[in-house]
């Protein structure tokens, strides 16, 4: 606990940990990627390269957990874990209202579950040492193309969504949780107020994605992991966390029972499957949004 210290200071200790946990996390993983190329051409060293990569994650993960243990007073309010497994898929869906949330779905699924592969934008694959990193971690990488982009060039109709079936057809071999922020983005007051989102803390879900993620992994993704992450006393930035100014985070585990046809219906071509599909992911969200309103009470 360094509570003595002025909040500025105990943010810059707590951010350069974070930073310096990531960076030689990735490198680690960075060295190891030619073993990766290996398993290609000897597919027998598969499992226990994916295996010592999955521990380098888990390992930064915990790392991270204990430089939390630097910020003073603050609490952590986790419930429903008592049901979880590392030897079953799971398509994990949280709400999504800043980058903290990340951090926090690492924190609380660590070692309780398969490694989190989180959808990631293309982008991330440029940024030095870590895009190359979350490569070799297998993260599924998204390409997402505009209205007007689509519109100019037809033929990229779908392309998004033949990326996400791709990704996850590799993990059919061993149990994975693959994590998706349905809301496509971060639930911020001005996209709340673009979107005229029907919620009082969310932004409308996407079915597209997770339907093709099912559909991909077909009856082994049997399971939703529904995180519900609220902050009462405000959500926080980045800087905030680091200073010590969050002092609780409230997060319910839920499981969820995936219905077995939404794993074999066509979502593209089926508007009788495509309107069942979105009418469950909508319930979905009208139970979290209530659920948020019921933790964001919650006081120290």
């Amino acid at each position: 606990m360094l509570s003595f210290l002025p909040a500025p200071l105990l943010g810059f200790i707590v951010a350069f940990l974070l930073v310096v946990s990531t960076l030689l996390a990735s490198t680690i993983i960075l060295l190891m990627s030619p073993l990766k190329l290996l398993s290609l051409v000897f597919p027998a060293l598969s499992p226990r390269v994916r295996r010592a990569i999955a521990a380098i994650q888990e390992t930064w993960t915990g790392t991270n957990s204990t430089i939390f243990k630097l910020l003073p007073d603050l609490t952590w309010d986790i419930r429903g874990l008592s049901e979880l497994r590392r030897d079953r898929w799971y398509f994990v869906v949280s709400n999504h209202q800043c980058w903290m949330d990340i951090l926090t779905a690492f924190h609380v699924l660590n070692r309780r579950i398969p490694p989190l592969k989180i959808f990631i934008k293309q982008d991330l694959l440029y940024v030095p040492v870590i895009g190359l990193a979350v490569y070799t971690l297998d993260y599924p990488f998204m390409k997402r193309y505009s209205r007007e982009l689509i519109a100019k060039k037809p033929h990229l109709r779908g392309k998004d969504l033949d990326t996400t079936r791709r990704a996850c057809e590799k993990y059919k071999d061993y149990p994975v949780s693959v994590m998706s922020y349905l809301e496509g983005t971060r639930a911020t007051p001005e996209k709340m107020a673009a979107s005229q989102t029907p919620f009082r803390h969310l932004l409308p879900p996407k079915s597209a994605g997770a339907a093709f993620v099912l559909n991909a992994l077909g009856e082994k993704m049997d399971t939703v992991l529904d995180l519900t992450i609220a902050y009462p006393n405000a959500v926080p930035s980045f800087w905030d966390f680091c200073c010590g100014r969050v002092r609780r985070i409230v997060v319910d585990v839920a499981l969820r029972e995936i219905p077995a046809h939404f794993c074999q219906g066509s979502f593209e071509s089926d508007p009788s499957f495509r309107e069942e599909f979105a009418q469950w992911t909508q319930q979905m969200w009208v139970e979290k949004d209530d659920l948020l309103l019921t933790l964001q009470r919650v006081n120290d």
